[in-house]
Order: structure tokens, then C-alpha cells, then sequence
């Protein structure tokens, strides 16, 4: 039976996919002597909130996620990030592999509300994996199971995050509305002959200013 070892070498934006993705680079070790003929690899990734420390700033704009903080002690629980799978090549002691994990900037999303909720540090997370391995037996191909044991613990630094949603949200956010929400929009900024939604937005935000100081 073979022998899998998990490892993250580190982590980086990839900057040419068709939607914001993270490319993990996943460390796989066989440690048994087996060849490997190719894994088909699925990995679960959770977050766990309560591996960090948080600042003031921070605290009040997760309580939206979490509740007030004196009930952290009972709300700050993991929680499911992503799914992702994979097919990874032959193996003979070891490979580095590429493992992509699209990601989302839709702050309706916990994980992407969380990200945003931080200013820095590091992102506290379990990638927890399991699969199908494909390796060279005494009569031909042999068949086994990643044991559901095989986990890493890994701690994304946050400025890699941010470069990602920088290379592909440049100075910008993602915010869902209700469609007649934005027909109600749409008609507010061509009365208002405004050129973005930015501007909409501020004209609106400067109206309730005007009318609190009444």
C-alpha cells in the first residue's frame, strides 16, 4: 500500500486564470517506494477563525459572522472554505504540484466576508484530503484509498489574499443586489446623469448625510 506524505511549499496568486484563483504548491511525498502512476486527489480546505488573535477593528466588523464578542467562546467555530479536486502525475519519491483553488470576491460568501473582515496576518486553515491512487503493483495496476487522516494545517498569509483580489478586483469590491434593487438604481443614475455606480453610490451616501444634519 502506499505511503503519502502532504506538505504546502507555499502559495501564490495565479495571475492568468479565467476567474481569481490561488495556486497552493502542494508537496507530495511517497514514502513507501511505491511508483505512482497518477492520484485522483480531492481536498476539502476549512477555515478556523479561532487559531488567531484579532484587533479591535477587526472584531467589530466580524460581528456580523460571529455575534458580539463575549460569545466568541461558542460562534468561533470552523468553517468550510472550499472543495477543490485534482489529477496529480506519476510520482517516484516525490512532486510539487500546482493545486488551484478558485476563490470568490462576493462578500455574500463567509469565506470571502471573512478574508475582507481581516487587516492583516494570517488566514488559520485545515486542508483535509482524500482520493483515489493509481500505482504499479506485482500483477499490474493496484488500487488504494488517501486515508481520511491525511491533513495539513496551513496559515495563509492574508497579503496573498489581498494580491490576488488586487490582481483581479483592482481597488475595487463586489457587492450582490436584488434585481429590483438595481432596476431602482439604474433609473437613480440616468435621472441623475451619474457616469458609475461609485458615483451612485456617493450621491446617495451624501444625500442621507444631508438629510441626518437636518
Amino acid at each position: 500500500m502506499s505511503e503519502l506524505a502532504f506538505a504546502i511549499a507555499g502559495v501564490r496568486p495565479e495571475r492568468f486564470a479565467a476567474v481569481p484563483t490561488l495556486a497552493f504548491g502542494l508537496r507530495i511525498s511517497e514514502t513507501s517506494g511505491a511508483d505512482i502512476h497518477s492520484i485522483l486527489l480531492r481536498c476539502q480546505i476549512r477555515i478556523e477563525p479561532h487559531r488567531r488573535r484579532y484587533s479591535h477593528e477587526e472584531e467589530g466588523r466580524l460581528v456580523e459572522q460571529f455575534g458580539a464578542v463575549p460569545r466568541w467562546s461558542e460562534t468561533l467555530k470552523p468553517f468550510l472554505w472550499t472543495h477543490v479536486s485534482a489529477i496529480v502525475p506519476a510520482l517516484s519519491g516525490s512532486i510539487e504540484f500546482q493545486l488551484q483553488v478558485p476563490c470568490t470576491y462576493d462578500f455574500e460568501v463567509t469565506a470571502a466576508k471573512y478574508f475582507h473582515a481581516l487587516d492583516e496576518g494570517e488566514i488559520p486553515m485545515l486542508l483535509l484530503f482524500s482520493g483515489t491512487v493509481f500505482a504499479k503493483g506485482e500483477n499490474g495496476l493496484r488500487v488504494s484509498q488517501v486515508p481520511w487522516s491525511k491533513e495539513i494545517a496551513y496559515r495563509l498569509p492574508l497579503s496573498v489574499w489581498r494580491e490576488m483580489a488586487d490582481l483581479y478586483f483592482p481597488n475595487s469590491g463586489w457587492l450582490r443586489l436584488r434585481r429590483d434593487t438595481l432596476n431602482e438604481l439604474m433609473k437613480f443614475k440616468a435621472r441623475h446623469h451619474l457616469v458609475s455606480w461609485d458615483d451612485v453610490v456617493e450621491a446617495l451616501l451624501k444625500r442621507e448625510e444631508a438629510a441626518a444634519r437636518i
